[in-house]
């Protein structure tokens, strides 16, 4: 690829935004970046922090990017035979290589009272948290007392409800599944979690299932009082005054946390017609059905599989900048992408409630096959649980809470493949140095 080529990046999140900062600094091609949100770059991995009250939102702030993205350009058409994005804003950049880093949407349950009949607007008080948007809508609504229900007890809804009862919310979690973040715990290290959570208040829900909303509808908030008058009442709206769950209890609730997933950003890709399925499918060089088109981040497919996390993102465009400028990167520039090894880890900090930090780690298959050998530390004194997952001489999956002082070896020697040697020296608090 040469500097006289354009490439054109759809979503200026945290993707996006490493691949054009590794061309910018192979002095490749020109690079424009299309950033649908009006805020600056931010680390949505810190959303929780910020609404904990832990940092301010400055701090999520992700390296200036310079005049390579536009902010607030949303992408609304791919034109494959001109090689063009039409854009909101009426322009419509050419493009040699096209990268799509539009990555997620959060899902929407079907909830009954969820929407009106006519109309796809939240009720006020029910929020995503996905966005800087969504985290600074619900930081301003919390306050101490108030009642919050959270739908969803992964990753994403254990970090709401931790920062809500941080903030000194009535926290409800209600969650589907029979325990907490059970695609990346095992039963024992879910139960630590829940343990913590009940004690810091969060009223905890398993096997849970949320059929709806109930909503009121009165005046929302006007613009103040009118010069020598009584306050002017805003336009009618729906409010949230409750969640319904399926075996007829309701409960009571002034905010709605919709924490039940993420869905990948296909819609460019699909009306432009490239193969999508769960995602965007791509081959081993992060190429879409059109090679001149390629896609990383949250809304790529690569083998089957849609990762939805930050590790995965960054290696994908961490590789792509090498396959398109021939320099350096995780793998040689010739070798194709073969997928990440993704560890998931989590940090609930300290609350002003004086409780300290909570961190967990999982990686690989956290539970076993017949067959599989399986080493478990536990003390409970120190609240600390390490289970790791061996088959053969490989460690192929395990689980880390409270002191993470190991899973840098734990984790370097999963990703690595490499066969085990000595386990207990690689478990205990040395970290295997």
């Amino acid at each position: 690829m040469t500097s006289e080529q354009r490439v054109v990046v759809i979503g200026g999140g945290l993707a996006g935004l490493r691949l054009a900062q590794r061309l910018g600094a192979e002095r490749g091609p020109a690079v424009t970046v299309l950033g649908e949100e009006t805020h600056a770059p931010y680390n949505r991995v810190l959303l929780a922090e910020v609404l904990a009250g832990r940092y301010p939102p400055e701090v999520t702030a992700l390296p200036a990017p310079g005049p390579v993205l536009r902010r607030g350009v949303r992408a609304v058409r791919i034109d494959r035979a001109d090689r063009r994005v039409h854009c909101d804003d009426g322009t419509a950049p050419e493009y040699d290589v096209l990268v799509l880093a539009t990555g997620s949407n959060p899902v929407l349950p079907p909830l009954r009272g969820l929407f009106p009949p006519d109309g796809r607007e939240l009720p006020d008080g029910v929020h995503a948290f996905r966005t800087m948007d969504d985290c600074l809508a619900l930081d301003a609504a919390v306050r101490p007392g108030v009642r919050a229900v959270v739908i969803g007890g992964g990753l994403l809804g254990v970090s709401a409800a931790r920062a809500l009862a941080a903030r000194g919310a009535q926290v409800v979690l209600a969650q589907q599944a029979e325990r907490l973040m059970e695609r990346q715990l095992d039963a024992d290290a879910s139960a630590l979690l829940h343990t913590h959570l009940t004690a810091l208040g969060v009223e905890i829900h398993t096997e849970c299932r949320v059929r709806g909303l109930t909503t009121a509808t009165g005046p929302a908030a006007g613009p103040g009082p009118a010069p020598g008058g009584p306050e002017r009442p805003g336009p009618e709206r729906r409010r949230v005054t409750g969640v319904e769950l399926a075996d007829g209890y309701r409960l009571d609730a002034d905010l709605v946390v919709l924490a039940c997933g993420v869905r990948p950003r296909t819609g460019l890709a699909r009306a432009a017609g490239l193969d999508v399925r769960k995602g965007v499918v791509v081959d081993d060089r992060l190429r879409t059905s059109d090679p001149r088109v390629h896609a990383i981040g949250d809304c790529a497919e690569h083998a089957g599989r849609v990762y939805g996390l930050a590790g995965p993102a960054l290696e994908q465009a961490e590789t792509l900048a090498a396959l398109l400028t021939g320099g350096p990167g995780p793998a040689p520039a010739s070798a194709p992408y073969a997928g990440t090894r993704a560890l998931t880890r989590l940090t609930l900090g300290r609350t002003d409630r004086g409780d300290g930090h909570f961190d967990l780690a999982a990686f690989g298959e956290p539970t076993p096959r017949p067959g599989d050998d399986v080493v478990r530390l536990a003390d409970a004194t120190r609240r600390t649980y390490r289970k790791v997952v061996v088959r053969g001489d490989r460690l192929v999956g395990g689980v880390l809470l409270g002191e993470l002082s190991t899973v840098g070896a734990l984790a370097r020697t999963w990703e690595d493949d490499e066969s085990l040697h000595d386990l207990f020296h690689l478990l205990t608090d040395d970290g295997g140095h």
